[in-house]
């Protein structure tokens, strides 16, 4: 019976590289697959490209094609990513590129695009998700539009014999979902199979995550060598549980209670997941022990796929200005709170339109605000006040009124920081799937 062995080398796009590297010396892997996008992450690229028509992919896909490429060749393990992002050709000439630099002949990269659906959303009427309101009414401040593409184009690339392929906003489990269908002959219209190698590439897509990364907790769910992480692999056969495990000897651990976690991670209802290649059922599945850093997964179902596909829409929606300054010693939260509210009237001394202000005290009331509760004065902490504004030069005005706290603020503030920085807001819509249309272009080396 076909066994196949598919691991992820990164979960977003900052990821450790390292790691991916020991997966693919020592995964005995078939495929590896880099999964490195997220919605703001595409806004970004898409801004590049418009900078520059010759980027627009992941910025360390050089760093990490470098990395692998020798040890993927050797071994024969073949590269899926969406390290395209919005600009899969000019990533895939990079790669080609690399190859040739590395002396690795021969090798096929194919660029997958389609996903950019600018043109389709500003002809067509489609309504924001969030709001209820045209798209249209975003006008020029649309910046992108991506849909999620799901494991068809990707497939077919592996199908003409490409050796990294190189998508941009396909969704993230069906950068394994395609490679999955592909080797072990799962039509793409069988449901359950489908949901299968969904459940798998919804357990790797986060890499470090299921191999207790974003697991630990001290003292009441410890994780030992997260200095020497260990990223996951799965090990997929045509028949029974896959097995989700990691290279032997690196850090961290695969246990139930990591799948468990990482299966209900960003999944709205397990019993109906929507991805662009099924509706997969994990409401059922099983999750058991198989020995040190192995686990046993079974069960999913899944239902046909659904008619519409999910868009990404980014837009510039004015901008945030940001100062921060620290405080310590005797008073010192006492003191970060007067200076917040010598900033806050001071702006409306100044008449500065902000549309939202926040004035948070960092190690405080950051995160959890008036429900946070402190039992001792702290000996430090940071103010950070933040305001969204229409205009560049307000948004300059709150930051240069944190930093001018140094001399006209309370006693002992240091450290001032200002920022400002453009709002790229997210929003999503739907399309029907007819509406997308997937080509794929190769490269060789």
């Amino acid at each position: 019976m076909k066994t196949v062995r598919i691991g992820c080398g990164a979960g977003f796009a900052g990821d450790r590289i390292d790691a991916a590297s020991i997966l693919a010396a020592r995964g005995e892997l078939d495929y590896l697959v880099f999964e490195c996008l997220a919605e703001r992450t595409i806004a970004l690229a898409q801004q590049a490209k418009v900078r520059d028509p010759h980027l627009g992919y992941d910025p360390l896909l050089a760093a990490r094609m470098e990395a692998v490429l020798p040890l993927c060749r050797e071994r024969g393990t073949t590269i899926v990513t969406n390290m395209g992002a919005a600009n899969p050709s000019a990533a895939a000439v990079v790669v080609q590129n690399i190859a040739r630099q590395l002396g690795l002949q021969g090798l096929t990269i194919a660029a997958l695009t389609g996903d950019d659906v600018r043109s389709v959303v500003d002809r067509g009427d489609f309504t924001i998700n969030e709001t209820n309101q045209p798209v249209a009414s975003l006008g020029d401040s649309l910046v992108s539009a991506n849909a999620y593409i799901g494991a068809e184009g990707i497939r077919h690339a592996l199908e003409l014999g490409a050796d990294v392929v190189i998508a941009g906003r396909a969704a993230d489990p069906s950068l394994f979902v395609a490679p999955l269908s592909y080797e072990l002959g799962w039509s793409l219209d069988d449901w359950n199979e489908v949901a299968r190698a969904t459940l798998v590439g919804h357990l790797l897509e986060c890499a470090g995550q299921v191999t207790g990364g974003y697991f630990a907790d001290p003292g009441y769910k410890d994780v030992a060598g997260l200095d020497d992480l260990g990223f996951p692999l799965a090990e997929v056969s045509e028949r029974g549980p896959v097995v989700i495990t990691k290279v032997a000897a690196t850090g961290g651990h695969v246990t139930p209670a990591t799948c468990k976690e990482q299966l209900l991670y960003e999944i709205h209802d397990p019993g109906a997941y929507f991805t662009p290649d099924t509706v997969a059922n994990f409401s059922q599945v099983s999750i058991e022990p198989a020995g040190t850093d192995r686990v046993y997964v079974d069960g999913a179902t899944g239902k046909p796929r659904p008619a519409s596909l999910k868009v990404s829409l980014a837009y510039r929606d004015g901008f945030i200005g940001e100062g921060q300054i620290s405080y310590a010693g005797s008073g010192a939260e006492h003191r970060a709170r007067l200076a917040a509210d010598i900033v806050v009237r001071r702006l409306t001394r100044l008449g500065v339109d902000t549309q939202e202000i926040r004035c948070d005290i960092i190690g405080v009331s950051a995160l959890h605000g008036s429900l946070s509760k402190n039992d001792c004065e702290p000996y430090e902490v940071r103010l950070r006040v933040a305001a969204r504004t229409k205009s560049l030069g307000a948004a300059q005005a709150v930051a240069n009124e944190v930093e001018s706290l140094y001399t006209n603020g309370p006693a002992g503030g240091g450290g001032a920081t200002r920022t400002t920085r453009e709002v790229l807001a997210l929003a999503s819509t739907f399309i029907p799937r007819e509406l997308v249309h997937c080509d794929i272009h190769t490269v060789v080396a």
